[in-house]
């Protein structure tokens, strides 16, 4: 890294997404919507800066992981947060989160950015994104029929699938 790009990470990795006089935090909002652990959380935070990071210094598009997506969307609405603590004051640029226009060729686009997003970060973090935050393109595009659901109205009952 240059001195600069040091300067940036130090300034990302100290930006703060809780709110230390909230008794809900970010964190515990974050756990809460995604059925997640706090150390899990915490972790996915984690890979949200750097991924931040890599928007920061890429010279191509950047893909996130799913699990990484929904910090950023998260984070998307806490405004104060994201366009003044984070994009104004922090990493000086605006940061905007733009989703696919569907279809095929987007789709080959998304798979093949994804692939150099985590190509990238292996080349600038000097090691490997966690599998199990930046898993397979296969898994990240191959599960996306998503739903919100109110757990405390409904049951989730995982589908039986046979193995071919």
């Amino acid at each position: 890294m240059t001195e600069e790009q040091k300067i940036i990470w130090t300034k990302i990795q100290n930006f703060e997404l809780d709110d230390i006089d909230s008794d809900f935090t970010f964190t515990d909002r974050l756990a809460r919507e995604n059925s997640w652990t706090i150390e899990y959380a915490v972790r996915v935070i984690l890979e949200y800066k750097k991924f931040i990071f890599l928007i920061c210094n890429a010279d191509h598009p950047v893909t996130p992981s799913d699990q990484i997506d929904q910090v950023w969307h998260l984070h998307l609405i806490y405004t104060q947060s994201y366009w003044t603590d984070l994009c104004k004051n922090t990493i000086q640029r605006d940061i905007h989160h733009g989703p696919t226009k569907g279809g095929g060729k987007e789709k080959a686009n998304y798979n093949n950015l994804y692939e150099e997003t985590k190509r990238l970060y292996q080349r600038t973090f000097e090691n490997e994104p966690p599998n199990d935050i930046w898993p397979s393109s296969k898994i990240r595009f191959g599960e996306l029929r998503f739903t919100r659901v109110n757990r405390h109205r409904n049951w989730i009952i995982p589908k039986f699938r046979l193995k071919q």
